[in-house]
Protein backbone atom coordinates (compact mmCIF):
# COMPACT_ATOMS: atom_id res chain seq x y z
CA UNK A 1 0.00 0.00 0.00
CA UNK A 2 0.89 3.46 -0.62
CA UNK A 3 2.22 5.47 2.76
CA UNK A 4 3.01 8.39 1.08
CA UNK A 5 6.56 9.02 2.17
CA UNK A 6 9.14 10.03 -0.24
CA UNK A 7 12.15 8.10 0.13
CA UNK A 8 13.52 4.97 0.55
CA UNK A 9 11.41 2.69 3.44
CA UNK A 10 15.09 2.13 5.30
CA UNK A 11 15.38 6.15 6.11
CA UNK A 12 11.34 6.33 6.13
CA UNK A 13 11.73 8.38 9.65
CA UNK A 14 14.04 11.23 7.63
CA UNK A 15 11.67 10.83 4.15
CA UNK A 16 8.61 13.12 3.62
CA UNK A 17 5.09 13.09 3.75
CA UNK A 18 2.94 14.11 1.21
CA UNK A 19 5.11 14.55 -1.50
CA UNK A 20 2.29 12.20 -3.43
CA UNK A 21 -1.13 12.53 -2.53
CA UNK A 22 -4.21 10.82 -3.61
CA UNK A 23 -5.89 13.70 -6.07
CA UNK A 24 -9.27 15.00 -4.37
CA UNK A 25 -11.76 13.63 -6.49
CA UNK A 26 -15.41 14.50 -4.54
CA UNK A 27 -16.62 17.31 -6.67
CA UNK A 28 -14.88 19.50 -9.38
CA UNK A 29 -14.09 22.58 -7.54
CA UNK A 30 -12.55 20.47 -4.96
CA UNK A 31 -10.28 18.69 -7.65
CA UNK A 32 -9.41 22.30 -8.48
CA UNK A 33 -8.79 23.64 -5.15
CA UNK A 34 -6.63 20.29 -4.21
CA UNK A 35 -4.32 21.02 -7.46
CA UNK A 36 -3.80 24.82 -6.16
CA UNK A 37 -2.90 24.31 -2.58
CA UNK A 38 0.44 24.85 -0.62
CA UNK A 39 1.62 23.82 2.75
CA UNK A 40 3.75 25.80 4.84
CA UNK A 41 6.00 23.07 6.64
CA UNK A 42 5.74 23.68 10.40
CA UNK A 43 4.52 21.52 13.20
CA UNK A 44 0.53 21.44 13.08
CA UNK A 45 0.32 21.26 16.75
CA UNK A 46 2.38 24.00 17.35
CA UNK A 47 -0.28 26.96 19.08
CA UNK A 48 1.80 29.75 17.46
CA UNK A 49 -0.48 32.43 15.47
CA UNK A 50 1.92 34.28 13.51
CA UNK A 51 2.55 32.16 10.40
CA UNK A 52 -1.25 31.42 10.49
CA UNK A 53 -2.68 35.38 10.01
CA UNK A 54 -2.83 36.75 6.70
CA UNK A 55 -0.47 38.85 6.23
CA UNK A 56 0.00 41.83 3.21
CA UNK A 57 2.33 40.09 1.08
CA UNK A 58 -0.40 37.27 0.25
CA UNK A 59 -2.35 40.30 -1.47
CA UNK A 60 -2.88 38.77 -5.03
CA UNK A 61 -1.04 35.67 -4.65
CA UNK A 62 -2.66 33.60 -1.84
CA UNK A 63 -6.67 33.30 -1.57
CA UNK A 64 -7.56 35.17 1.88
CA UNK A 65 -10.55 32.97 2.46
CA UNK A 66 -9.56 29.26 1.35
CA UNK A 67 -7.86 27.84 4.09
CA UNK A 68 -9.05 24.41 6.37
CA UNK A 69 -10.50 24.89 9.90
CA UNK A 70 -8.46 23.38 13.03
CA UNK A 71 -4.80 22.87 13.31
CA UNK A 72 -4.13 23.40 9.82
CA UNK A 73 -5.81 26.66 9.45
CA UNK A 74 -3.60 29.18 7.87
CA UNK A 75 -0.81 26.64 7.45
CA UNK A 76 -2.41 24.93 4.56
CA UNK A 77 -3.23 28.06 1.82
CA UNK A 78 -4.46 28.47 -1.88
CA UNK A 79 -3.35 29.85 -4.41
CA UNK A 80 -5.18 33.00 -5.89
CA UNK A 81 -7.49 32.29 -9.00
CA UNK A 82 -4.92 33.76 -11.60
CA UNK A 83 -1.45 33.34 -9.41
CA UNK A 84 0.81 31.23 -11.28
CA UNK A 85 4.23 29.92 -10.20
CA UNK A 86 7.02 29.98 -12.81
CA UNK A 87 8.59 26.71 -13.99
CA UNK A 88 11.61 28.38 -15.02
CA UNK A 89 13.34 28.93 -17.81
CA UNK A 90 17.53 29.04 -18.66
CA UNK A 91 19.49 32.50 -17.95
CA UNK A 92 22.61 32.05 -20.01
CA UNK A 93 21.06 33.18 -23.32
CA UNK A 94 19.48 36.55 -21.73
CA UNK A 95 23.10 37.49 -20.22
CA UNK A 96 24.41 37.20 -24.57
CA UNK A 97 21.46 39.25 -25.28
CA UNK A 98 21.91 41.84 -22.23
CA UNK A 99 25.67 41.75 -23.79
CA UNK A 100 24.75 42.40 -27.40
CA UNK A 101 22.45 45.33 -25.60
CA UNK A 102 25.91 47.09 -24.74
CA UNK A 103 26.43 45.34 -21.32
CA UNK A 104 29.90 45.16 -20.08
CA UNK A 105 30.68 41.68 -18.96
CA UNK A 106 32.06 41.48 -15.54
CA UNK A 107 35.65 40.18 -16.52
CA UNK A 108 35.96 43.36 -18.81
CA UNK A 109 34.77 46.16 -15.96
CA UNK A 110 36.77 48.78 -15.15
CA UNK A 111 35.38 50.50 -11.89
CA UNK A 112 37.67 54.06 -12.06
CA UNK A 113 36.46 54.45 -15.48
CA UNK A 114 32.34 54.41 -14.93
CA UNK A 115 31.86 54.32 -11.35
CA UNK A 116 28.27 54.97 -11.95
CA UNK A 117 27.37 52.07 -13.76
CA UNK A 118 24.48 50.21 -12.75
CA UNK A 119 25.73 46.91 -11.93
CA UNK A 120 23.31 43.83 -13.85
CA UNK A 121 22.36 40.24 -11.80
CA UNK A 122 20.76 37.25 -13.76
CA UNK A 123 19.22 34.79 -11.41
CA UNK A 124 21.44 36.49 -8.30
CA UNK A 125 24.52 36.30 -10.28
CA UNK A 126 26.30 39.87 -11.07
CA UNK A 127 27.41 38.88 -14.76
CA UNK A 128 28.18 42.64 -15.82
CA UNK A 129 27.61 46.69 -16.33
CA UNK A 130 25.57 49.00 -18.00
CA UNK A 131 26.39 52.34 -18.25
CA UNK A 132 22.00 53.40 -19.35
CA UNK A 133 19.52 51.32 -17.00
CA UNK A 134 16.67 53.11 -18.33
CA UNK A 135 17.35 51.92 -21.56
CA UNK A 136 18.13 48.51 -20.99
CA UNK A 137 14.69 48.18 -19.12
CA UNK A 138 12.51 49.68 -21.57
CA UNK A 139 14.62 47.19 -24.21
CA UNK A 140 14.34 43.73 -21.93
CA UNK A 141 10.70 44.75 -21.32
CA UNK A 142 9.67 45.52 -24.61
CA UNK A 143 11.10 41.72 -25.90
CA UNK A 144 9.67 39.92 -22.58
CA UNK A 145 5.81 42.03 -23.86
CA UNK A 146 6.63 40.60 -27.58
CA UNK A 147 7.09 37.13 -26.37
CA UNK A 148 11.11 36.81 -27.51
CA UNK A 149 12.15 36.75 -23.84
CA UNK A 150 9.70 34.33 -21.82
CA UNK A 151 6.63 35.90 -20.12
CA UNK A 152 7.65 34.69 -16.77
CA UNK A 153 11.20 36.32 -16.39
CA UNK A 154 11.17 38.96 -14.08
CA UNK A 155 12.99 42.49 -14.52
CA UNK A 156 13.71 44.94 -11.36
CA UNK A 157 15.63 47.85 -11.76
CA UNK A 158 16.59 49.30 -8.58
CA UNK A 159 17.05 52.99 -9.41
CA UNK A 160 18.36 54.04 -6.13
CA UNK A 161 21.07 50.85 -5.51
CA UNK A 162 21.95 51.06 -9.29
CA UNK A 163 20.91 47.39 -9.64
CA UNK A 164 19.21 45.71 -12.52
CA UNK A 165 18.31 42.09 -11.51
CA UNK A 166 16.51 39.49 -14.14
CA UNK A 167 15.39 36.15 -12.59
CA UNK A 168 14.11 33.51 -14.65
CA UNK A 169 13.67 30.91 -11.88
CA UNK A 170 11.59 28.41 -10.89
CA UNK A 171 9.06 28.77 -8.25
CA UNK A 172 8.40 32.39 -8.06
CA UNK A 173 4.80 33.24 -7.78
CA UNK A 174 3.35 35.63 -10.30
CA UNK A 175 0.05 37.46 -10.85
CA UNK A 176 -1.07 38.57 -14.11
CA UNK A 177 -1.81 42.33 -14.55
CA UNK A 178 -2.89 44.83 -17.55
CA UNK A 179 -0.21 46.66 -18.99
CA UNK A 180 -0.41 50.84 -19.62
CA UNK A 181 1.36 52.25 -22.34
CA UNK A 182 4.14 54.56 -20.87
CA UNK A 183 5.94 55.05 -24.38
CA UNK A 184 6.24 59.34 -23.78
CA UNK A 185 6.03 59.52 -28.08
CA UNK A 186 2.71 57.34 -27.75
CA UNK A 187 -0.30 59.03 -28.48
CA UNK A 188 -2.46 56.88 -26.13
CA UNK A 189 0.37 57.42 -23.38
CA UNK A 190 -1.08 56.72 -19.65
CA UNK A 191 -3.78 54.19 -21.08
CA UNK A 192 -4.82 50.82 -21.06
CA UNK A 193 -2.16 48.72 -24.06
CA UNK A 194 -6.14 46.40 -24.46
CA UNK A 195 -8.45 47.77 -26.77
CA UNK A 196 -11.67 46.95 -28.13
CA UNK A 197 -9.85 45.25 -30.72
CA UNK A 198 -8.02 42.66 -28.28
CA UNK A 199 -12.37 42.39 -26.59
CA UNK A 200 -13.14 41.54 -30.46
CA UNK A 201 -10.97 38.81 -31.53
CA UNK A 202 -11.53 37.36 -27.73
CA UNK A 203 -14.77 37.22 -28.75
CA UNK A 204 -14.23 36.16 -32.19
CA UNK A 205 -12.13 33.00 -30.65
CA UNK A 206 -15.22 30.52 -30.50
CA UNK A 207 -16.05 30.13 -33.66
CA UNK A 208 -12.10 29.64 -34.05
CA UNK A 209 -10.40 26.17 -34.53
CA UNK A 210 -8.37 25.96 -31.25
CA UNK A 211 -4.66 26.38 -33.35
CA UNK A 212 -6.14 29.82 -34.57
CA UNK A 213 -7.63 31.03 -31.41
CA UNK A 214 -6.26 34.29 -29.87
CA UNK A 215 -6.90 33.33 -26.41
CA UNK A 216 -4.94 34.59 -23.05
CA UNK A 217 -1.69 33.69 -24.72
CA UNK A 218 -2.50 36.10 -27.67
CA UNK A 219 -3.31 39.17 -24.65
CA UNK A 220 0.12 38.09 -23.63
CA UNK A 221 2.16 38.14 -26.96
CA UNK A 222 0.28 41.58 -27.46
CA UNK A 223 2.13 42.76 -24.47
CA UNK A 224 -1.16 44.09 -22.79
CA UNK A 225 -1.42 42.12 -19.89
CA UNK A 226 1.87 40.51 -18.11
CA UNK A 227 3.35 38.43 -15.66
CA UNK A 228 4.63 40.63 -12.84
CA UNK A 229 6.36 38.68 -9.47
CA UNK A 230 6.61 39.78 -6.11
CA UNK A 231 9.48 41.51 -6.43
CA UNK A 232 9.48 43.19 -9.63
CA UNK A 233 5.79 44.66 -8.54
CA UNK A 234 7.32 46.45 -5.71
CA UNK A 235 9.33 48.65 -8.62
CA UNK A 236 6.00 49.09 -10.46
CA UNK A 237 3.11 51.67 -10.04
CA UNK A 238 -0.05 49.60 -9.62
CA UNK A 239 -3.43 51.14 -9.89
CA UNK A 240 -6.66 49.43 -8.37
CA UNK A 241 -9.57 50.62 -11.09
CA UNK A 242 -10.11 52.18 -14.49
CA UNK A 243 -11.13 54.83 -12.52
CA UNK A 244 -8.29 55.82 -10.51
CA UNK A 245 -5.98 55.50 -14.00
CA UNK A 246 -8.88 57.96 -15.66
CA UNK A 247 -8.10 60.03 -12.24
CA UNK A 248 -4.05 60.06 -12.20
CA UNK A 249 -4.33 61.39 -16.29
CA UNK A 250 -6.40 63.80 -15.32
CA UNK A 251 -4.17 65.38 -12.90
CA UNK A 252 -1.21 64.65 -14.43
CA UNK A 253 -2.44 67.03 -17.43
CA UNK A 254 -3.86 69.60 -14.49
CA UNK A 255 -6.86 69.10 -14.22
CA UNK A 256 -8.18 69.90 -10.13
CA UNK A 257 -9.52 66.54 -8.39
CA UNK A 258 -13.31 66.84 -7.68
CA UNK A 259 -14.04 67.91 -4.14
CA UNK A 260 -16.93 65.23 -3.00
Amino acid sequence: GATGNWGEQKKAASSKAGVSQVLNRYTFASTLSHLRRTNTPIGRDGKIAKPRQLHNTHWGLVCPAETPEGQACGLVKNLSLMAYITIGTPGYPLVDFLSSNDMELLEEYEPQRSPNATKVFVNGVWVGTHRDPLMLHKVVQDVRRQGVVNHEVSIIRDIRDREFKIFTDAGRVCRPLFVIDNDPRSERRGQLVLQKEHIEKLEDDHTLPPDERFGWEGLLFSGTVEYLDAEEEETVMIVMTPEDLDMSRQMQLGYEEPKD
